[in-house]
């Protein structure tokens, strides 16, 4: 039996949770290129994961359990210098390429990002979207940095790019975000499924239009600028509580969440829903105003449900 605790340092006669962290490195230097022009950058991670770490230990001891990687064949463990990459082309046949082969696969676009093709964002499917980096001008590179960043202000476009990293050949879209360039890379279109191979999505369902008018009230009293600072990840905040209880040696206690009641007629959930939105709105705009005016805030359930 395993069981998961989370490491925990003392400092000051605290014990603070640790997850996530504030340093940002560069994970990768080279050069956007296009045309003759070329743009030493480095790249850096523009998100992260911000998951309550756990380590699996030993229910018994504590012990923190290891992972070994071991041959059953020679019926050893085996180091990292004795570990190649194999593909497997037929069951139980391998061909190995060592790391130098795939390095020299990309040798005539390593180190670069190669902007292909200049396009409008929108026409761009979000599914494509991978993972995030900023671009940074290396040492000599601010002003054509800065020149880049201007001409896409300006002309309104992004920059779809081929960029390996690492040993992965990857596409990508180069953009504009505050002062920097920000750099996504993009899955292949042989890599995004269609929605048509879902086939739940194979459905005819008659729509009445007062039940189109309600869905696009509710819509609408519920529209609102995105602001992502509103927005909480409450599972990670129950979990760090419950740590914390369990760290201060406290009893910890979950609230239950709310039983909703069942609506069946689709009409009375959209009504009761724009009501809802409405009033939620409604204390939420109004204890802005108090605010902005000086008065004390209150804390309201209501308010709360209006801002996760």
């Amino acid at each position: 039996m395993l069981i998961i605790l989370v490491e925990r340092d003392r400092l000051n006669g605290e014990t603070p949770l640790r997850y996530g962290s504030d340093m940002v490195r560069p994970i990768w230097k080279g050069a956007v290129t296009f045309g003759l022009v070329y743009i030493p950058v480095k790249l850096y991670t523009a998100t992260e994961q911000r998951d309550v770490k756990f380590n699996y230990l030993h229910s018994r001891c504590h012990t923190r359990i290891r992972y070994r990687k071991f041959c059953p064949h020679c019926e050893e463990e085996v180091n990292e210098d004795e570990i190649v990459r194999g593909y497997e082309y037929e069951k139980g046949r391998y061909v190995v390429m060592d790391e130098d082969e795939l390095e020299n696969l990309t040798a005539g676009g390593g180190r670069n990002i190669t902007l292909l093709d200049f396009v409008d964002l929108k026409e761009i499917d979000p599914v494509y979207y991978d993972r995030p980096y900023y671009l940074a001008p290396a040492e000599g590179g601010e002003k054509v940095y800065a020149l880049l960043l201007e001409a896409l202000s300006q002309s309104g476009k992004v920059g779809v790019a081929r960029v390996a990293i690492r040993t992965k050949e990857s596409l990508a879209v180069v953009r504009v975000t505050g002062p920097a360039l920000l750099m996504s890379t993009m899955h292949y279109p042989d890599e995004v499924r269609p929605a048509a191979h879902v086939p739940e999505l194979n459905y005819r369902a008659d729509l009445h239009k007062n039940e189109v008018g309600m869905a696009l009230s509710l819509v609408e009293s519920l529209a609102a600028p995105f602001e992502p600072e509103k927005y909480r990840d409450d599972r990670r905040e129950a979990v760090l509580e419950l740590i914390r209880a369990k760290v201060t040696g406290e009893t910890a206690v979950v609230t239950p969440p709310p039983q909703t009641e069942k609506v069946v007629d689709l009409m009375d959930a959209l009504k009761s829903s724009i009501e809802q939105a409405k009033k939620e709105r409604g204390v939420a705009k109004g204890a802005g105003r108090a605010r902005a005016a000086g008065k004390p805030r209150e804390e309201s359930v209501v308010e709360d449900a209006a801002h996760p």
